[in-house]
């Protein structure tokens, strides 16, 4: 019982959990969207024989498209979470899966419990949520790790995005009004995994250290860029976008610290993935 299955293996996260996997040696089968598509019921299933955990990787995160398909988000958030989270039961198998801050509303002031209520205010966070229920209902043995602001060298991100305009750019406006905490992928792939070996179970919220709104996550983004480019400050209501976003996302990572210590502060990964792009 030793081998782990990575649903979600080509995405972001997943491509990070393949790297730690690799350094550590650890036996694991990686599934993509080709080998498993989760919006396809059919496509559903798992080498589970010989399975230590199942890490799922795969989401619908597109936050804006599923306001707009938000039937395919819920097949793939939440639907085929239940049905993954089934299957794990039935086999006595670990589930690891990912969840996100858009489970709440945003108009906390202090950071949010993971024991808070989940209050969504769009179709992505109305997927993920409905995921979290039938993950808990299932039967499973698993472990529940909400994230935000996720970013990584790789892949379609803020960071990557913010770090191209500095440099095209003379002058980018950024929100102002949303707070939360940014969080590199290797902290959460590193301190889920540490978790997971410890026989943690429930839910955690893993993040790194620190918060700011993404117009302060962008000034530290030039400064580590070394860019002279302007930016400016800008309201929510100035930057339209289909899905509302929580203003105040702030996630507790009090648990996970309890168990794992402290995380590194979103400041220290951003200069060292800043430094290679």
């Amino acid at each position: 019982m030793s081998r782990l299955v990575v649903l979600g293996s080509s995405g972001q996260l997943g491509t990070m959990f393949l790297d730690l996997l690799q350094a550590r040696g650890e036996e694991f089968i990686a599934l993509d969207q080709v080998d498993c598509d989760l919006s396809r019921p059919d496509h559903v299933m798992l080498p589970l024989r010989g399975a230590r955990a199942v890490i799922n990787c795969a989401a619908f995160t597109a936050v804006d498209a599923a306001e707009a398909q938000e039937e395919i988000a819920h097949k793939v958030n939440a639907e085929a979470v239940g049905r993954i989270a089934t299957l794990c039961a039935a086999a006595g198998v670990p589930l690891l899966h990912f969840s996100t801050d858009y489970v709440f509303d945003g108009a906390a002031t202090s950071p949010y419990a993971t024991d808070h209520p989940r209050a969504p205010l769009g179709a992505y966070g109305r997927t993920k949520a409905h995921g979290e229920e039938l993950l808990a209902a299932s039967g499973a043995d698993y472990l529940l790790v909400r994230t935000s602001w996720v970013y990584a060298a790789w892949g379609q991100n803020f960071v990557r995005t913010m770090v191209k305009l500095l440099r095209e750019k003379s002058e980018v406006k950024v929100v102002d009004d949303q707070r939360g905490r940014p969080t590199h992928v290797r902290t959460l792939a590193e301190r889920s995994l540490a978790l997971l070996d410890r026989g943690q179970r429930g839910i955690f919220h893993v993040t790194d250290d620190g918060e700011c709104t993404w117009f302060g996550l962008t000034l530290a983004i030039r400064e580590a860029l070394g860019s002279s480019c302007a930016v400016l400050p800008c309201t929510t209501a100035e930057f339209p976008r289909p899905a509302r976003r929580p203003a105040y996302s702030v996630l507790d990572i009090g648990r996970a610290e309890a168990v794992l210590g402290p995380a590194p502060h979103y400041l220290t990964r951003l200069r060292e993935t800043v430094s290679v792009l």
